[in-house]
């Protein structure tokens, strides 16, 4: 019992080490690199995981990544690039020869493989197909004439499948003597002669019945079947709203030909949250390990927009210039006015784009969303409507001030409420156009 007690981690210092890189080794390994000291970086990082191999190229310089790739040769899994960052990725690959990123390549699954090539240039996919084997350059091929971002290219091609005239001895001979069986799977779907799936065998009830049972009277006949053209979000909506581990993907004519577990499914969730979160800011992409350059690139034109906005701002406010000269309270009050209309328009600004990227702002309820936002909106301005133009009349002692402030926060707060749900409507796909179309009055 104490020693059980000993154990638990209470205070956040004790998570170091636990898992994950540390400070320490990072330390270790710029010394080692530094020393030029081959033998010690392969002994500080054959121990870690995939992923924090991954993070310990992204704690490095630019310049040292590339050392540290050097120096472990041959030694660095090919997982280590599915788990980068796709700027460090670039870098890494860059400097890899052909062949060398060929063994890379086919060191992974067929889904991860086809992730890395679509992010290469034309000439440089063409001349890495070239270089693997006929058989893995068919598959990759086969993944690229997906849509990107879809089922087809999500998928493993690796699954469990028997025929649904099997019984369970079969099955479990099938699973323990066939080197064709994937190393790691759910269940066995089981599927009829023209290799469509008719349900499936969870493992964890295949092991528990008799060798005679057919997998027929054990099957789960409810399967959730994933076109190969799925868009991958839709995908992820799927599992989430269902609770799936694993589905199997189909083609046109309904044949399995590959599944899809939620272990794909959660990079694909956190992969699509993070574009919605960048979006909010205006910036399209994560630009974290990109040059400074290739940054100021993906920032300029969202400031520029922003910048055009700010001068038309300034442009109305120019026409009003000889009341506010002569009533110098509205040019002490307009930021107040301004500020509350755009915080109040980002918070239905965030609502929306999570709403869409949940499905849950649907054709059948955009109205009644959109009527609620700008209602809420109102009321919140009327709130402040009272709260701003009490401040305004005893800070001036000008009850007209009051009035007019407090019939702008109305009015900016409706307008911030109802623009915060409509721009993400139009600006986030053809569903959310579809939406947007339907709404507008």
């Amino acid at each position: 019992m104490t020693e059980l007690g000993e154990a638990v981690v209470t205070d956040d210092e004790d998570l170091e080490g636990l898992y994950g890189l540390t400070e320490d080794l990072v330390r270790e390994t710029l010394a080692a690199i530094g020393a030029q000291d081959r033998v010690r970086l392969r002994t500080l990082t054959e121990p870690l995981h995939a992923a924090d191999m991954a993070d310990l190229f992204q704690a490095l310089s630019a310049r040292n990544r590339v050392l540290l790739g050097n120096y472990l040769g041959e030694d660095l899994e090919p997982e280590v690039f599915v788990h980068l960052d796709e700027a460090v990725r670039e870098d890494l690959i860059e400097e890899l020869d052909p062949d060398a990123l060929a063994r890379v390549v086919t060191g992974l699954d067929v889904d991860d493989a086809v992730e890395l090539i679509e992010e290469l240039e034309e000439a440089d996919q063409q001349e890495l197909l070239d270089n693997v084997p006929p058989v893995d350059r068919a598959l990759y091929e086969e993944a690229l004439g997906y849509p990107e971002d879809s089922a087809g290219r999500l998928m493993r091609r690796e699954y469990a499948a028997v025929p649904s005239v099997w019984d369970v001895g079969q099955t479990i001979d099938y699973m323990r003597d066939d080197p064709d069986v994937p190393d790691a799977f759910y269940g066995f779907f089981v599927v009829g002669p023209d290799y469509k799936p008719l349900g499936v065998v969870m493992t964890s009830r295949l092991l528990r019945a008799q060798r005679a049972v057919p997998v027929t009277d054990i099957i789960e006949p409810e399967l959730r079947l994933i076109p190969a053209t799925m868009d991958q979000e839709d995908v992820a909506f799927l599992f989430r709203q269902y609770g799936l581990v694993e589905a199997p993907v189909v083609d046109e004519d309904g044949r399995i030909i590959g599944v899809i577990t939620v272990d794909d499914v959660v990079d694909v969730i956190h992969e699509e949250h993070e574009e919605d979160l960048l979006k909010l800011s205006g910036v399209g992409v994560d630009d974290l390990y990109e040059a400074v350059v290739d940054t100021l690139k993906s920032r300029l034109s969202w400031l520029c927009l922003n910048l055009l906005t700010a001068i038309l701002a300034s442009v109305v406010i120019g026409f009003f210039q000889a009341e506010i000269e002569k009533v110098v309270a509205l040019a002490v009050l307009m930021p107040i006015v301004a500020s509350m209309g755009g915080n109040a328009g980002t918070q239905t600004l965030t609502v929306s784009v999570r709403a869409l990227a949940m499905k849950e702002l649907t054709p059948s309820n955009a109205l009644r969303i959109i009527g609620k936002e700008v209602l809420v909106g109102g009321i919140n301005g009327m709130v402040f409507a009272v709260l701003m133009g009490a401040v305004a009349y005893f800070w001036f002692s000008d009850l007209l001030i009051g009035l007019v402030i407090g019939v702008a926060m109305i009015v900016n707060l409706l307008i911030a409420g109802l623009a915060g749900i409509l721009i993400p409507l139009r600006s986030t796909g053809p569903e959310a156009t579809r939406l947007s179309d339907r709404a507008s009055f």
